[in-house]
């Protein structure tokens, strides 16, 4: 049975980052996979769910709203095992691509302060289900952390 690729990746040596995850072909056009990792896997405590379905919706909004990047916005989702989100864009490109954009975006839900987007019984199958506090803390942590920009960042480790 072919693997996942995302699977393969060697979850001890995965630290906070911007990752390239897969690179795949729809017709003639790459779209690029990343991991954005919020938190070393099995290590830090992972994000609650109400403050990750906040960040979701918040996210979500942002990038389907960005004046550069609204129409190479594929999909955006977050990882079930809650330490991060996968988002898809229509473009060969890299996490150095992405990083002004990612932390744009973790600026802006670090200090929204507004109504959740979409958040209600009309649009969100589960509404009640949201911490804006906590997806605010959760964003500032982790702009704290990709701060660092390295090279090695580019890609999953070896």
């Amino acid at each position: 049975m072919k693997t996942i690729p995302s699977f393969e990746v060697d979850h001890e040596k995965l630290y906070p980052w911007i990752y390239v995850s897969r690179k795949d072909f729809l017709w003639t056009n790459v779209i690029t996979t990343f991991d954005i990792r919020l938190k070393k896997p099995n290590i830090e405590p992972v994000i609650d769910n109400p403050a990750i379905h906040s960040m979701e919706h918040i996210w979500a909004t942002f990038l389907r709203n960005h004046k550069k990047w609204w129409n190479k916005t594929v999909y955006f989702w977050p990882m079930w095992c809650r330490t991060g989100f996968y988002t898809i864009f229509l473009w060969d490109i890299n996490s150095k691509d992405i990083l002004d954009l990612v932390k744009e975006l973790f600026v802006y839900i670090s200090i929204f302060e507004w109504k959740i987007p979409w958040c209600s019984s009309k649009w969100c199958w589960n509404y009640l289900d949201h911490n804006l506090s906590m997806a605010n803390y959760e964003s500032k942590v982790f702009l704290e952390k990709i701060n660092n920009f390295t090279e090695k960042n580019l890609n999953y480790p070896n």
